[in-house]
């Protein structure tokens, strides 16, 4: 069933070009089994084969992560636990779930959001838990989107330069997995917190 999602994933990133890969972010994050750590890489392929553009696949893939995660922002801040628990087996998401990314929440707050995005399957999860504890959306959608952007362009970027062999991506990512996650991390870690204080200094001057 795996290899069957993954392959339609695959196909509509070479067949609808951008919108393939915007959907196929949008289902990474409602339906965890479809990796990103696939589907980028194979659209690095193509951006090397001169068929897409680096930045709209970036930019793409990035709309798509976040207008998934939105969707489960809004289930967790809708829906409730009795939605989630309702639809928890379409959402891939359990009861167990849900405590272990409250306990996240509570032991990191909301930077949560941002390491999750490099972490598969916790990067679905973790957005449901942010509307049920009522996070702030701005927030949330600043977080999210710094994570995505930095890891989707990784993976797009990775894919890029192995060309025809963008599979190794996977293999490497499975062997240096936490290095590579924490260097994105890192990566997107100042760009989050400058965008948040500037943020939170524009609403300090506005409420003066």
């Amino acid at each position: 069933m795996l290899d069957k999602v993954t392959d339609a994933a695959r196909d509509a990133v070479t067949t609808l070009g951008y919108p393939g890969i915007f959907a196929a972010m949008v289902a990474e994050n409602l339906f965890p089994p479809i990796p990103s750590e696939v589907v980028l890489p194979l659209a690095g392929f193509e951006v090397d084969a001169g068929t897409l553009d680096f930045l709209l696949v970036v930019l793409a893939a990035t709309l798509g992560s976040l207008a998934g995660a939105l969707i489960l922002y809004a289930i967790g801040l809708y829906g409730g636990r009795p939605l989630v628990h309702r639809w928890g087996r379409v959402l891939r998401v359990t009861p167990a779930d849900l405590d272990r990314a409250e306990r996240w929440f509570a032991r990191w707050g909301d930077w949560v959001v941002l390491v999750a995005r490099v972490i598969p399957i916790a990067r679905s999860v973790v957005s449901i838990p942010a509307g049920l504890m009522r996070m702030g959306l701005t927030r949330f959608i600043v977080l999210t989107t710094i994570g995505s952007l930095v890891w989707n362009g990784a993976l797009v970027y990775a894919g890029k330069q192995l060309g025809a062999n963008w599979e190794q991506v996977t293999d490497a990512i499975e062997t240096y997995a936490l290095p590579l996650r924490v260097a994105v991390v890192l990566a997107a870690l100042p760009g989050a917190g400058w965008l948040l204080r500037r943020r939170a200094r524009r609403g300090a001057v506005a409420s003066r």
